[in-house]
């Protein structure tokens, strides 16, 4: 009956199917080539498309119900014969469950009153069949498999300048930069001599952070998951952990400054800051959420998304990456480093995370973690930490 309507419709869906793909390849070429208006008129049309594809679909399953109850088939007409019949066991089920109000004809009852008042014949609390009865043949679900518990953890050591240390102490050079100025001359003239590059070295010395986590053989053998890849997993976490600690405590060790309302941060990017610098924030979650509230002289939040930036949200330009509370302070605590943190830190990178498992002598073994770095502030102008009250 409704055959011809429902093809159209199909054939409506199948070619906003295809459009949305089209238009999902040239939002993936936009997005390479940086053309963000391109790419946000783009995604308008797709969202377009997928509603109007929602909508089609509601409706094919509109006519298909309808094409369902007015084609009823023998063979369901039959089935509905059949599921009207019941079995005398599924009878007798009913009648207990409706407490006698449905009782089928083919039940043999004697008598009229089949229900027995339960406070003359059965006490439930001594005759009742209780779960402690039945513990032999009653199961319980375990889930062997651990849910990780969330935890915003962002490795700070991708934004420093990292050094691949092949000795256990040395020095960097940092190049100061260039204030002198050429001076103009005459023809012929012998060329004036141009102000030396003025380097400085940040010393560095590596230090060893390692420990070790014990393990029985049994509960290795008897765990139902990987327990082994689990603990691993945790050392390289408890290895972010370190690391974030040891450059969150160079970033506090920066110039303090107090910034009590949105011009006091304009002032600290526009003034104090060099232009030179490419500026991002790392904040804590308090500080986060007093700059997610700021808004301008129009009602706008100044905190926006971004599809280019690699935290997906951008103030007043710059990239904003989230750490802990604990990270930069105690919690409540609103604090960030506001400025250049590939030139504010040097990571000096002696060995990554090493594990190594060894046998122990009461049948077990011990998961191995060493790691061997160091930090240092490379920059002294290149950020400041920040507290806003």
């Amino acid at each position: 009956m409704y055959t011809e309507k429902m093809k159209q419709i199909k054939a409506l869906i199948a070619k906003a199917s295809a459009e949305i793909a089209a238009k999902t390849e040239e939002l993936k070429s936009a997005l390479n080539t940086e053309d963000l208006e391109k790419a946000r008129a783009l995604r308008v049309d797709i969202d377009a498309l997928k509603s109007k594809k929602e909508e089609a679909e509601n409706d094919l399953k509109s006519y298909e119900l309808a094409e369902a109850g007015n084609d009823e088939s023998e063979a369901g007409k039959a089935h509905k014969v059949k599921a009207e019949t019941k079995s005398y066991r599924e009878a007798v089920n009913e009648y207990i469950r409706t407490k006698g109000a449905k009782a089928d004809a083919q039940l043999k009852l004697e008598g009229k009153d089949l229900l027995i008042p339960m406070n003359e014949a059965v006490n439930p609390t001594a005759d009742g069949l209780k779960k402690a009865n039945t513990e032999k043949v009653t199961s319980k679900e375990i889930v062997t498999t651990p849910m990780r518990e969330v935890k915003t953890v962002l490795d700070l050591k991708q934004f420093a300048t990292i050094h691949k240390a092949s000795k256990g102490e040395g020095s960097y050079p940092i190049l100061k930069k260039a204030t002198s100025k050429m001076a103009s001359v005459e023809e012929l003239e012998k060329n004036p001599a141009l102000a030396k590059p003025e380097f400085t070295g940040v010393d560095w010395k590596v230090k060893t952070y390692r420990g070790a986590i014990p393990l029985s053989q049994e509960a290795i053998d008897d765990a139902d998951v990987d327990l082994l890849a689990i603990v691993a997993e945790a050392a390289n976490q408890i290895k972010v952990n370190t690391t974030n600690d040891a450059i969150a405590t160079v970033l506090k060790d920066f110039e303090a400054k107090t910034a009590a309302d949105l011009d006091a941060i304009k002032e600290i990017l526009n003034v104090n800051l060099d232009p030179a610098y490419n500026v991002s924030f790392v904040v804590s979650q308090t500080f986060y959420q007093k700059l997610d509230t700021l808004k301008d002289k129009n009602g706008r939040y100044l905190l926006q998304d971004s599809i280019v930036s690699a935290s997906g949200k951008v103030f007043l330009g710059h990239p904003v990456f989230v750490v802990s509370d604990e990270a930069f302070g105690n919690a409540g605590e609103a604090h960030a480093f506001i400025g250049d943190i590939q030139r504010a830190v040097l990571f000096a990178d002696r060995q990554e995370l090493g594990l190594r498992w060894t046998d122990n002598e009461i049948y077990g073994q011990y998961l191995q973690a060493v790691v061997r770095f160091d930090v240092k502030k490379a920059d002294a102008k290149a950020g400041y930490f920040v507290t806003m009250p």
